[in-house]
């Protein structure tokens, strides 16, 4: 009977770790969708920043082109002025002015040269970045729907493993699996440990001899001295065993 008990609890104890992986697993998909989804918005941010400035850059250039236009018509009637001149401060004056709008206009003329030197590699960067941005979003689609895909096969297996779990636990009895969870708890999940070359195998601890031929009876649940745990002890199988197990 305690045989039976120590196999339902080593494999309750590998259904457990088995459940606490799958658990983990499906809790980090969301997240790891979360930062590529982050990483994705990122580079739209990068690509929308490039897309204003190109647009400034495009708005700086046609209000440069429209005070060209202003400082030509106004330079045109300062024309007009000039030959009605009446003295010679007037016609200085008119002149003045005209020098002064036809530095203006090369002004805006070279601030455009530059704009224009700029809007090209803008224009680039903006073609790129949007390029990057089509090839990334299909690759984000494509990890998103593994990640669902996978989680679905998680919580499928999930469920069976949970359902194995609620079968053997009401197998044990209450006391076996009260101690089983309760060193489960204070051992980072491992209870169960096999007792191998006179220790141990959780802790390496060496065993008593007394308690050790006490293990090997397997007539009590035994716990390690040393580290608490379920101890449980496999027999050598002979070859004549083994020969006679695979016949059967």
């Amino acid at each position: 009977m305690l045989t039976a008990e120590i196999e339902q609890i080593t494999r309750l104890q590998s259904l457990d770790h088995k459940i606490t992986e799958l658990d983990r697993e499906v809790a980090d998909l969301p997240k790891h969708i979360a930062r590529i989804e982050k990483v994705l918005d990122g580079h739209l941010r990068r690509l929308e920043a490039d897309q204003a400035a190109l647009l400034a850059n495009q708005k700086d250039r046609k209000r440069l082109e429209d005070d060209i236009k202003v400082h030509e018509q106004k330079i045109s009637k300062l024309k007009d002025q000039t030959l009605q001149a009446k003295n010679n401060e007037q016609y200085k004056a008119f002149s003045n002015e005209i020098e002064y709008a036809q530095k203006e206009i090369r002004k805006c003329e070279d601030r455009i040269i530059e704009l224009m030197s700029e809007s090209e590699s803008l224009d680039n960067a903006v073609k790129q970045a949007d390029a990057a941005l089509k090839d990334e979003k299909k690759q984000v689609d494509a990890e998103k729907s593994k990640a669902r895909e996978r989680t679905a096969v998680d919580r499928k297996q999930l469920d069976e493993f949970k359902s194995e779990r609620t079968g053997i636990v009401g197998k044990l009895t209450p006391q076996i699996y009260a101690t089983y969870e309760r060193i489960r708890k204070r051992r980072n999940g491992i209870a169960v440990a096999e007792f191998v070359d006179g220790r141990c195998s959780a802790c390496m601890i060496a065993l008593r001899p007394q308690f050790v031929q006490d293990l090997r009876k397997r007539e009590a649940l035994m716990t390690c001295e040393s580290c608490g745990r379920i101890l449980y002890y496999n027999p050598p199988v002979s070859f004549e065993q083994d020969l006679a197990a695979q016949n059967t």
